[in-house]
């Protein structure tokens, strides 16, 4: 059985984006007591920018094991992205690897972080895979909701591909919460219902979000 990554090798991670968020851009970062103190924990990212994952993973409470694709594991970032517990995750099919690994990092007590949408696109939450759900309800690990925005407003005029330097970038935690109904079943229904329960309250976090942050 393969094993889950090392959370030391994650708190590693979160050092490191710490200096590189909080040195290049000015992170806002509200509610992020929200996130249960011990125990494990799903954090479910929108996603429109290729920074939103390092910007969580920097500014979250606890070390964060995230899944990635496996497109990004190219040359010396495959070594240094295992190395600081991030999780490697083929998206063209079943990665059966990936779901024990992920499923060993909440059996484990650890962080799992998951962007529920799959790809980079929006980040409004409005297209969700059955992977979040799956793993809430497998793990009974509760679901916080976070919203990253401003990553995408502008690009930089450095490196179009990046929020110019020093801009703000607001990260939002939302409460946690239950995706199962309680009873337990992970039948392709009870799956599909957590979805839309899930979808509901990640929706509604984003909302809050952004008449918080006015974004």
């Amino acid at each position: 059985m393969p094993s889950a990554p090392s959370e030391r090798g994650a708190e590693v991670g979160r050092r490191i984006g710490v200096g590189l968020m909080y040195g290049l851009w000015r992170p806002r970062v509200l509610g992020a007591w929200k996130v249960p103190a011990s125990g494990p924990a799903i954090l479910a990212v929108n996603h429109s920018h290729n920074i939103d994952g390092p910007m969580v993973m920097g500014v979250a409470p606890r070390p964060t094991h995230f899944l990635i694709k496996k497109e990004a594991f190219v040359g010396p970032l495959d070594p240094f992205l295992q190395g600081i517990g991030q999780l490697k995750v083929d998206r063209n099919g079943t990665d059966r690897t990936a779901v024990t690994r992920a499923l060993g990092v909440l059996e484990d007590g650890g962080v799992l972080g998951i962007f529920p949408e799959g790809t980079r696109g929006e980040g409004d939450f409005a297209s969700l895979r059955a992977g979040l759900a799956y793993f809430a309800v497998r793990s009974g690990a509760p679901i916080v909701p976070v919203a990253v925005l401003g990553s995408s407003e502008r690009q930089g005029r450095l490196i179009k591909a990046l929020p110019p330097l020093r801009s703000r970038v607001d990260v939002v935690f939302g409460d946690p919460f239950e995706a199962g109904d309680g009873s337990g079943r992970r039948t392709r229904r009870a799956l599909d219902e957590a979805t839309e329960r899930i979808q509901k309250q990640l929706t509604a976090h984003l909302e809050d979000a952004r008449r918080l942050t006015g974004r």
